[in-house]
């Protein structure tokens, strides 16, 4: 059997057609690391007037206090425009804010720029989000996710967990190949597992290294969506807070001898020295998480409104995100030469490649009226 390169590997964008750009907000006030800094947020910006409201507002080309804008799909916000905008906070909602970083956001179509409706339309408990990362393959959430610059691949183009964003007959096809049954997250699993840096996705049909794929990159899923139990190191680790940590910490270090994380005075451990590495993009997961909560915002901007000190929340939210990257970075991609590959020539005679052209866009998924500005309905 002639080698396989990796240019005969089908593409991600093949099996996963249709994707979307993450949403651009335009302004960062509107979300943040605690949901009662940005109700206290939104009650200062609907108390200030004219151009104190303006000016708080942050105003791009796309969002000004006088912009016409309808409601977020599944969500009940005014559709005034913000110059007249008073009452309460609309609910935050949890979203990926950064690679591992689950904060939260006033979900008000008036305050993000580029909301991308697509997106919020089939965001739902069964939903799966895949996202690319520069050269550092993949991510997956069941939260709205809001990181740039890469694409964003729903598992599902309808809401309820109906209809797989897969190319049209490519799940049959493995069926085929494998002998055994195939779903799609069992498709999503082995692709996390077996994506390359250039986005494409060996296949096989190699029933027995196809369950070890699927079985790896489920519990990568896991991990990542972290939904269900909570997970544990092996050998019954745990990290712990040590030291307590400071009402403010400013700095974060770590001790690789002692596997510590040291927060100013505050101490964790264990905090293996896989965690403490773990990157996406170039970026220590670590590092990024608290200096998100840490940097001192503008004096005066919306965003200046914060906790005084350190929520435990935040100290809960981190000791779980050491676990999560430890476990995250002993999975290893598969590696194996693949001695009976599905191609994309294969593929394309079986007739699953090349895909419609319509699997590239968004299904059409209303079931309701969704409300357009100053309360008009939107004609859809």
């Amino acid at each position: 059997m002639p080698s396989v390169t990796h240019d005969d590997a089908p593409l991600l964008a093949d099996l996963m057609p249709w994707s979307v750009a993450p949403p651009r907000l335009g302004r960062g006030w509107p979300t943040g690391p605690d949901a009662a800094s940005l109700k206290a947020r939104w009650d200062a910006f609907v108390k200030a007037e004219g151009p104190d409201r303006e000016a708080l507002l942050e105003p791009t080309r796309s969002r000004t206090l006088h912009s016409a804008v309808g409601q977020l799909p599944g969500r009940s916000t005014g559709t005034e425009k913000l110059i007249r905008a008073s009452g309460p906070c609309p609910e935050p909602v949890r979203v990926l804010h950064a690679p591992f970083d689950e904060q939260w956001l006033i979900p008000d179509h008036r305050l993000i720029d580029a909301a991308r409706p697509e997106l919020w339309r089939v965001a739902d408990e069964h939903q799966v989000f895949v996202l690319e990362t520069p050269d550092s393959g993949l991510l997956a959430t069941s939260l709205l996710p809001l990181l740039r610059p890469g694409r964003v691949r729903p598992l599902y183009r309808r809401p309820g967990g109906t209809e797989p964003n897969l190319a049209p007959g490519l799940v049959e096809h493995l069926q085929d190949r494998l002998g055994v049954a195939v779903e799609p997250l069992d498709l999503l699993a082995w692709t996390l597992a077996a994506v390359r840096p250039d986005l494409t996705v060996p296949l096989t049909t190699d029933a027995e290294l196809w369950a070890r794929g699927v079985e790896s990159g489920r519990r990568a899923l896991w991990l990542m969506r972290r939904n269900g139990d909570r997970p544990k190191l092996p050998g019954g680790r745990r990290p712990y807070v040590r030291a307590p940590l400071p009402s403010r910490p400013l700095v974060l270090e770590y001790d690789r001898d002692e596997e510590a994380l040291l927060l100013d005075e505050g101490r964790i451990s264990p905090v293996p020295p896989q965690a403490w590495d773990y990157e996406v993009a170039g970026v220590r997961v670590l590092e990024q998480w608290f200096t998100a909560r840490v940097t001192e915002p503008e004096p005066g901007t919306l965003a200046a409104i914060r906790p005084a000190t350190w929520p435990q929340a935040w100290t809960s939210e981190l000791l779980e995100l050491i676990t999560v990257l430890a476990l995250l970075a002993e999975l290893r991609p598969l590696q194996q030469e693949l001695t009976s590959p599905v191609t994309a020539t294969d593929l394309h005679d079986a007739g699953v490649l090349p895909i419609p052209e319509s699997t590239r866009r968004p299904a059409s998924v209303l079931d309701h009226h969704e409300e357009g500005p100053e309360g008009q309905f939107a004609l859809i």
